[in-house]
């Protein structure tokens, strides 16, 4: 029997961690409308368990974005694991831009969030900084990328991409991420 309580916790972090992807997805496509019901069945799990999880809609949202956002930040470690620095970089960039893009419909959202009191935000620009810091460091030891470009100057340059990336095509985007990259190489 000592295995069920860790069967029993792996299962309640798999059920939050469904929770989490399926709400950031309605929340992106729906806004406010996305019903938390519908995100429960979604996920396969119980709306109480969605509440156990998360007692209001605001906790929901705001553990959606960051769980989000922590997995974006965490593909740069795996990033590096199976490329050279400035490849890594590059998929990054693509799937950060891709994360914004999709996330540009949750804002709705997360503007009730932080008319709750809560900001969503708080721990975003930490964790983009050591994802790119990470990406810099690498490529500054591998000489694919220059060592004179600070992190906070890569997420502005993204940023502002970021901002135009849900009127952007692919191809553009694509286009965009080689220019920053252009910009960061040796």
């Amino acid at each position: 029997m000592p295995d069920a309580p860790r069967r029993t916790r792996r299962d309640a972090r798999e059920n939050r961690a469904r929770l989490l992807e399926v709400a950031a997805q309605a929340f992106a496509e729906q806004g406010l409308d996305a019903a938390p019901s519908a995100i429960a069945k979604q996920a396969g799990v119980g709306v109480g368990t969605l509440y156990r999880h998360f007692p209001t809609r605001e906790a929901l949202i705001d553990a959606a974005y960051r769980h989000q956002l922590a997995g974006v930040c965490e593909q740069a470690s795996a990033l590096l694991a199976q490329h050279p620095a400035a490849d890594a970089m590059r998929e990054w960039l693509t799937h950060f831009l891709a994360y914004v893009r999709a996330k540009h419909g949750m804002s709705e959202a997360l503007n009730a969030v932080i008319a709750s009191g809560v900001d969503p935000y708080s721990d975003s620009r930490k964790l983009l900084l050591d994802a790119v810091n990470a990406l810099l460091e690498a490529g500054a030891k591998d000489g694919t990328l220059r060592d004179d470009v600070a992190a906070e100057d890569v997420l502005l340059l993204v940023g502002g991409i970021g901002y135009s990336a849900q009127y952007c095509e692919k191809p553009q985007l694509r286009r965009l991420i080689g220019l920053v990259l252009d910009s960061l190489t040796r």
